[in-house]
């Protein structure tokens, strides 16, 4: 029998979800949401994003971030979960860096995207 699972996430900013969720190819959708699980069940999220087999993942505040909710057993993704979060994560924290710096006065130089999938960043700033 399947339920909801919920794994924990350090994403805190909906915007930033949504947006690397956008990034990742997904269309989350946002705002109070009904998420399919297994036989009709529901449960109610802050973002969801649609899988073709009718169930969905959600992503729920939880009073300090937002996590992942959804039937494991029905994920219908070309990767398993745990390359999906981490994919998710690495895109959020650039959104979260990149913003950072721009507001500390901060310019992308270059930003490489490795074989390994890690990306380096240089940044700089002119005092004058």
């Amino acid at each position: 029998m399947s339920h909801f699972s919920t794994i924990k996430t350090e994403l805190r900013n909906v915007d930033d979800l949504a947006a690397a969720l956008t990034e990742m190819g997904y269309q989350p959708e946002a705002g109070q949401q009904q998420v399919r699980g297994y036989r009709g069940q529901m449960v109610e999220a802050q973002v969801a994003i649609r899988q073709p087999n009718g169930t969905d993942i959600g992503f729920r505040w939880n009073g300090s971030s937002y996590e992942l909710v959804t039937d494991l057993q029905l994920w219908n993704q070309a990767v398993p979960v745990e390359r999906f979060l981490a994919q998710l994560t690495q895109r959020y924290a650039l959104r979260t860096v990149l913003a950072a710096t721009r507001q500390e006065g901060f310019q992308v130089c270059e930003q490489k995207n490795a074989a390994d999938g890690s990306i380096e960043l240089v940044v700089t700033r002119w005092d004058g």
